[in-house]
């Protein structure tokens, strides 16, 4: 099989289920922010050195997959596609609660950035919270499942939290906003 179809040459895409569609409609859009989350996440694993994050990362990828092909999935569409669950929802707040008690209390804003790691998780964080706005649009045209946005928030809350906690991890202190007022 080639990497290559021609198929796109025209500016249109193929969803699963065989519609094509112009390669910016709004459910391109969406899907395509999930895979880009999906490969910053990529890239903080590629940087990351501590262990305890390869694992939920690395599961979070396969339900950004998963995602991603419910989203190129039309509804009317007979195509079964995997799906994220509010069990995966659970698993992200369970993350989330276990990070946090490593963590002091936020007492201000803080900037992104950080530690390799970090930094790349805030820029994940980012792309996840762009991914949840582009799923936003796409439900205003189609039914989607409340797991869906359930999902991407609480995504993004684990990804900030993360950040954080790679942070201090690496021994980098959070740097506060000052405002310029």
């Amino acid at each position: 099989m080639k990497i290559y179809t021609r198929a796109g040459d025209s500016g249109e895409t193929g969803l699963f289920g065989g519609d094509r569609v112009h390669k910016d409609d709004e459910r391109v859009h969406a899907y395509g922010s999930v895979d880009e989350l999906n490969s910053q996440i990529g890239m903080a694993l590629a940087l990351t050195q501590i262990e305890a994050v390869v694992v939920p990362l690395t599961t979070l990828q396969s339900r950004l997959f998963d995602l991603g092909s419910e989203l190129a999935t039309p509804i009317a569409e007979k195509v079964s596609s995997p799906k994220v669950s509010d069990a995966d929802v659970l698993q992200i707040e369970t993350w989330i609660d276990l990070l946090e008690k490593d963590l002091e209390p936020l007492k201000a804003f803080i900037l992104p950035g950080g530690s390799p790691t970090g930094a790349a998780l805030h820029v994940a964080r980012t792309i996840c919270r762009r991914a949840e706005r582009d799923v936003v649009t796409l439900g205003r045209g189609v039914t989607l499942r409340p797991e869906v946005f359930r999902f991407l928030n609480r995504l993004s809350d684990y990804l900030f939290v993360l950040a954080r906690w790679a942070n201090a991890q690496a021994g980098v202190p959070e740097t506060v906003w000052i405002s310029s007022q």
